[in-house]
């Protein structure tokens, strides 16, 4: 089984930086994908960024490349998302996951099997 708790989230006026946290609980050798994804108030979840576990490459969607960085830290079993200019399109529940099937698949949430509970990102114009 694979735990996942998020952390960092909170309200931050236009302009701003966060960092998310994920600390993951399980079988490690298990991972393939660490993906954070993100539901904006009234919408779909939608992929925001994804980092394998145990190789190199990162991937983002296009509205948020050169503001965030996802990185990892294996010996803590952490993932982090280092969100900077902050923008009020950024707000939603942001979640991260582990995809055990495919690199390919990263931006497919269906293909996550494992969430955490989600943390809160408010960003105020």
């Amino acid at each position: 089984q694979v735990q996942l708790v998020e952390s960092g989230g909170g309200l931050v006026q236009a302009g701003g930086s966060l960092r998310l946290s994920c600390l993951v609980s399980g079988r490690a050798q298990s991972y393939l994908t660490l993906g954070w994804f993100r539901q904006p108030p009234g919408k779909e979840r939608e992929f925001v960024a994804a980092i394998p576990w145990s190789s190199p490459g990162t991937d983002y969607v296009d509205s948020v490349k050169g503001r965030f960085i996802i990185s990892r830290d294996n010996a803590k079993n952490t993932v982090y998302l280092q969100m900077n200019s902050l923008n009020p399109e950024d707000t939603g529940v942001y979640y991260c996951g582990v995809n055990r099937r495919t690199w390919l698949n990263r931006r497919l949430s269906d293909d996550y099997s494992y969430w955490g509970q989600g943390t809160q990102v408010t960003v105020s114009s």
